[in-house]
Parts: C-alpha cells; sequence; structure tokens
C-alpha cells in the first residue's frame, strides 16, 4: 500500500495540471475525539421516552413542527462539539495543508469544528456547521450563534433568553441551524456545491477518510475525480459506498487503516518528496 501511494502521489505532485490534492472527510475522522457517528446506533437521540432516528428529526420538516426540541438537540451537540478535542488525525492533515500550501483542498462533511480548531485554512463544510445560524423563513442571511446561547445537557430545556435570541430580529421566525437537513438539497451558498464539485474535477488524488458515501453530494464529487482521470484512495476500516463505485476502476487504492496511520503515510510520503 505504501508503495502505491508513494508512486501516485509522487505522479500528482510533479504534475503541472490537475495537481490539487483534496481530502474528503466524515465523521469517522472525528469517531477518535469522542464525538458519536451520525448515523451509528450510539448516534441516536434519545430525550425523556422518545427516540429518535436521524432521518426522523434531522428534517426541516420536523424542525418547523418542534422547533424548541430540534433546538435542544443541536445545543446538546454544540456542547459536546466544544467539549471534544481535536485529534492526530485533525493534525495530521494541518501539517499536510502546510506541505502542500495551495494545491490542498479540504472537503468535510463534518459540522462539529474540529478541522477548523485545529488550524486548517482551505476548508469547505458541504453539510454546513454547528457555529452558524439562519432565518427559517430566509429572510435574512448566514450569522453566527450568539454568544450568550450555551450548550445544553440532554435533558435541559431552552431558557426564554435562548428564545428570544433564536427568533429572527426581521420577521420574528425560528432562527435554524446552518446545517443540511435530510429533506433537503445541497446548494452552493451555504453547502458549496459547485466549488467542491469543480475541485474535484481539478484533483489529481481524492483521499477520502472516514466516511461511507450515504449522501449524495460526496458520492458526485468521487464521481467527478474519476471522471476526469484522478485517483480515489479509500481510507476506512472497511468497505463501503465508495468501495463500490471504485471496484472496478485502475486510478485507486484501498486503504483499510485507521485514518491517522494513513494521514501519517501520506504526510511522510510528501515530507519525502519536497525535501528531495
Amino acid at each position: 500500500m505504501k508503495e502505491q501511494l508513494n508512486e501516485i502521489i509522487r505522479q500528482v505532485y510533479n504534475k503541472k495540471n490537475r495537481n490539487l490534492f483534496t481530502f474528503l472527510t466524515g465523521a469517522g475522522i472525528s469517531a477518535e475525539s469522542g464525538i458519536p457517528t451520525y448515523r451509528g446506533i450510539d448516534g441516536i437521540w434519545i430525550k425523556g421516552t422518545k427516540f429518535h432516528k436521524p432521518e426522523e428529526f434531522g428534517t426541516f420538516k420536523y424542525f418547523k413542527e418542534n422547533p424548541e426540541e430540534v433546538w435542544q438537540y443541536s445545543l446538546f451537540r454544540k456542547k459536546m462539539f466544544e467539549n471534544a478535542q481535536t485529534n492526530e488525525s485533525h493534525h495530521e492533515i494541518v501539517e499536510i495543508e502546510n506541505l502542500l500550501q495551495d494545491r490542498f483542498h479540504l472537503i468535510t462533511q463534518n459540522i462539529d469544528n474540529l478541522h477548523r480548531r485545529s488550524g486548517i485554512k482551505t476548508i469547505y463544510e458541504i453539510h454546513g456547521n454547528n457555529r452558524e445560524i439562519k432565518c427559517s423563513n430566509g429572510c435574512k442571511g448566514i450569522e453566527n450563534l450568539p454568544d450568550e446561547i450555551e450548550g445544553k445537557d440532554i435533558d435541559e430545556d431552552l431558557t426564554e433568553k435562548d428564545i428570544e435570541l433564536l427568533k429572527c430580529k426581521e420577521c420574528g421566525s425560528w432562527m435554524r441551524p446552518n446545517i443540511l437537513w435530510f429533506d433537503e438539497y445541497y446548494d452552493e451558498k451555504t453547502n458549496k456545491k459547485f466549488s467542491s464539485l469543480k475541485i474535484a474535477k481539478n484533483s489529481g488524488i481524492l483521499f477520502i477518510v472516514g466516511t461511507s458515501g450515504a449522501t449524495n453530494l460526496p458520492m458526485a464529487i468521487a464521481e467527478s475525480t474519476l471522471r476526469y482521470g484522478g485517483t480515489i484512495v479509500d481510507i476506512n476500516t472497511e468497505d463501503n459506498l465508495f468501495t463500490e463505485l471504485v471496484k472496478d476502476k485502475q486510478n485507486k487504492i484501498i486503504v483499510r487503516e485507521t485514518s491517522t496511520q494513513a494521514l501519517k503515510t501520506i504526510r511522510e510520503i510528501l515530507q519525502t518528496i519536497i525535501a528531495e
């Protein structure tokens, strides 16, 4: 595996065109920080006697019917994210960005802000993030969640002040988290859809780290890289939908190691090439 990686990284690094190194990350990269994967059994949210799976409560429809409940969950996750620490995988990617400079791009499905906290500069958050809000009625743009609103315990409800701050100052509608829900579509403003697809098209190599390909845009990103001759490196601990996508392709490398192990190898290869 290391020999394959060394060969393709060297080829892409020495190219004049389509020489971008792009990393696509998902929940698996934050699991080492103690954040449950969104779709896993441990990711099911339990509040009181209600059991919610993401596809049930993670929709704009559910938010419109139960805004306080959804906000309580979002603030529970806010506290979880804030208490989490960046891990070795996050730090390895920062080191790789420092080596590659403007040839590096990070596309992430994660909303937990850990990549930003680790020091990444070039990042596209295609599922939004947990630090921003926007009017659910669409009357104003994206803004930061007010600092006065703190994270919650799982059984802690919103305060009157929270509710006041989470109402749109223009129209009085509820503000909502700036994240992509299951019944919504990717766009450029919130999700950097066209920017990320353009990056994928110009990527000589796409490293897929800790994501299974269960949502549309990540799969389209991988398809775009393949279509224009780039190589896919599938870094996951088990087979997934990306594995199925590339199974008959020559321009692929399958890596069944932890993200930290694989990213360390990639960083060491780049350091050797650049030092030569």
